[in-house]
């Protein structure tokens, strides 16, 4: 029997989806995509006769009906995902379902946003004794987040932060990360991060609200908030030429 594959297409970029979910995609006899943030460019590799259909306008029991109709009738189906979708992918619920059927499926990984944000501003989230930890998180909106998540309680770490599907809350963002954060904290956002249309605003947490609203920025981006974005930090240990590891024998000083 065929099976359904979960695949993540990365941020946007049609060359950022991974060989294999690529090849996946060229064999599929049914593609399903999120097509309000998967650009058509993604499945236009399809071979001639795939069953194509965009999620966006579905429920999710219709995706199931379509997966389920298609794994029965030993066609290979492509559950195309944005970014990586076991983050906010709403992929699971559809797994569980699947298990429900006896339908087989597999997940391939993709970019998610929050790394593709990274890349497009030409920053590192972890830098040495600046932060070794990256929170990718969310402020309550229509899907509610668990008390002990909240924001504020996250910002007390004062770790690098990936903020996902909260930009057109940045007033309440910014609210919450002034509670532990301060104000002089570089804040980067990157919406459609590499798209086409691709959007850069860089401020701190003093300022990015009115930059934001200048900008016309309302969905689809990356809120990166940390002083990862500064300038300061000190070099890894990794290529240091004094420190030894398994693969290298440091000199002495």
């Amino acid at each position: 029997m065929e099976k359904v594959y979960f695949i993540g297409a990365g941020p946007g970029d049609p060359e950022l989806i991974t060989i294999k979910g690529q090849r996946i995609v060229k064999e599929a006899d049914v593609i399903i995509y999120a097509g309000s943030l998967v650009p058509k460019q993604v499945i236009d590799c399809h071979k001639e006769g795939a069953e194509i259909y965009n999620s966006a306008s579905m429920s999710l029991e219709e995706v199931i009906a379509v997966m389920v109709k298609a794994v029965q009738a030993e066609k290979k189906v492509a559950r195309v995902h944005t970014g990586d979708p076991a983050i906010y992918g709403a992929h699971r619920e559809q797994m569980d379902i699947l298990d429900e059927y006896g339908v087989e499926y597999e997940v391939i990984p993709g970019v998610s946003s929050f790394l593709a944000s990274a890349a497009a501003i030409k920053k590192e989230f972890t830098l040495p004794n600046v932060s070794q930890t990256v929170i990718c998180t969310r402020i309550e909106g229509r899907t509610p987040v668990p008390e002990r998540e909240s924001l504020e309680s996250l910002a007390s770490h004062q770790a690098s932060m990936a903020i996902f599907l909260s930009v057109h809350m940045i007033d309440r963002v910014v609210e919450s990360l002034l509670k532990h954060y301060p104000k002089t904290t570089p804040v980067a956002i990157v919406q459609r991060a590499t798209w086409e249309d691709q959007k850069i605003v860089l401020g701190t947490l003093e300022t990015i609200e009115e930059k934001v609203r200048e900008a016309n920025i309302n969905k689809t981006a990356q809120i990166l908030v940390g002083n990862f974005l500064g300038k300061e930090y000190e070099k890894s240990k990794l290529y240091d030429k004094y420190f030894s590891h398994e693969f290298r024998q440091g000199i002495e000083k």
